[in-house]
């Protein structure tokens, strides 16, 4: 399966399943062992579990076997790990204190613009 129909898949699962502030970062060009990354925030420890418990379901019945599922109903952050996806679920205090955003928005070094000497 391409890596942009199981995007649309999980995201249309973490919608389904009342994830709130659902991004999705485009990692391609940063790294190689995944395409996506897929920020959800739950309402509760238990609501991050039972939403990547869904997503992983759902990418099965699409063919599609789930590589990982870190975390338990008792964390506040829950890593479901599809392949070309990964989904980081986490709670309102989690995904603000580890800003995954700012961490994989940093682009590539720039060379420096003039050698000394």
């Amino acid at each position: 399966m391409q890596s942009d129909t199981l995007l649309k898949i999980v995201l249309a699962e973490l919608d389904e399943r009342k994830g709130l502030q659902i991004t999705t970062l485009d990692l391609r060009e940063k790294t190689s062992f995944t395409d996506y990354m897929v920020l959800v925030t739950g309402t509760s420890n238990r609501h991050l579990m039972s939403m990547c418990e869904h997503v992983a379901t759902k990418v099965e019945e699409n063919g599609v076997m789930p590589l990982g599922l870190e975390g338990g109903s008792s964390d506040d952050w829950v890593l479901l790990d599809v392949g070309d996806v990964i989904v980081q679920a986490m709670t309102a205090q989690a995904r603000d204190f580890y800003q995954l955003e700012k961490l994989w928005s940093v682009d590539k070094p720039k060379e420096m613009e003039k050698q000394a000497g």
